[in-house]
């Protein structure tokens, strides 16, 4: 194996106090909760979220009082559970400070950063509150320092080229680590990503620093025999492991589905601070990733099992929450 290999512990260790993420994978879909719990477990304080969009990873750091910054657009679990109980209970005691950007604003920050350029140019979300100097949240706070936080949380800007009126000028989006959950990594570092990809190719270039966490590490001959399915190169990652089921409760597309139920009992019962804390001593605390899923039991597991043919489980109902 190449020296690109580390453990999960060893992954968390990466990720100091203070440290800027970012996150594979799409509201409840190839998040990286194996290593979101071990950084729990760790304690680490004072985080730093920039997401395209965030998911329950987001609840769960949240929650757990690892989070000082969350720059998003939105959170939640998709149907079960539609909002980030955990995120606004924090905003309304005044413990996170929520910088909001729209959707499109984000990918074109993540776009910005992977291609190296300082800023994006686009006209979404003009005219809209997002854009109101009295929500800029950073600046208030007087964290915008011009290095890892921009200077300005956007500009306007008039078309010098082609008079196509008003831009927004956007800042890229810096972060210090990206975390990627994906199937499979190769020994050096290649990423085959099957079904949608997302953003993940933004973030892995954004990042200083790119943990990717696989379901398996398989050699890179294989991957190259059909190169033109893989996601991302083996330069733009610093440090593989290898984590079955390591986005559980969420989804990995073609090997396991969402596990709703999980999802909803998360939901149902963290809408106070000591629910969080007793879920957490039920799931995170206490445990290694091994033990947790020991927990959870092979015929929940089986059940969420993907059909190979499929690629979704044909274990549960379909169209119910």
């Amino acid at each position: 194996m190449s020296g690109k290999r580390i453990t999960l512990q060893q992954a968390a260790e990466i990720v100091k106090d203070g440290s800027s993420l970012t996150f594979s994978g799409f509201t409840i879909w190839r998040r990286p909760f194996a290593l979101v719990f071990e950084l729990i477990r760790q304690g680490r304080k004072g985080l730093h979220l920039i997401e395209v969009n965030g998911g329950p990873q987001t609840e769960f750091l949240v929650g757990a009082g690892c989070v000082d910054i969350w720059e998003s657009c939105w959170v939640g679990h998709e149907l079960y559970g539609k909002y980030g109980a955990n995120l606004s209970r924090k905003v309304g005691r005044g413990e996170i400070i929520v910088e909001d950007y729209s959707h499109a604003e984000m990918l074109f920050r993540f776009t910005a950063a992977a291609c190296g350029a300082p800023y994006a140019v686009t006209q979404t979300s003009l005219g809209t509150d997002i854009h109101n100097p009295d929500f800029d949240m950073l600046g208030r706070a007087g964290l915008r320092d011009g290095k890892r936080v921009a200077k300005h949380k956007y500009v306007f800007t008039e078309d010098p080229f082609f008079g196509a009126g008003s831009q927004v000028l956007v800042p890229a989006a810096k972060v210090d680590v990206a975390i990627l959950c994906v199937q499979q990594v190769g020994e050096e570092g290649t990423v085959r990503v099957n079904g949608q990809f997302y953003s993940d190719p933004e973030v892995a270039r954004a990042a200083d620093i790119t943990i990717v966490m696989a379901e398996e590490i398989v050699p890179e001959e294989y991957l190259r025999r059909d190169a033109d399915r893989n996601s991302i190169a083996s330069f733009e990652v610093d440090y593989i492991l290898e984590c079955p089921f390591g986005a559980h409760p969420t989804g990995m597309f073609g090997r396991y589905d969402v596990d709703g139920g999980f999802l909803k009992d998360f939901y149902a019962k963290t809408r106070t601070q000591e629910g969080f804390d007793d879920f957490a001593k039920e799931w995170i605390h206490g445990h290694d990733h091994m033990s947790y899923l020991e927990k959870l039991g092979w015929p929940r597991m089986l059940d969420l099992k993907a059909n190979t043919a499929l690629n979704y489980s044909t274990g549960g109902k379909r169209g119910q929450s």
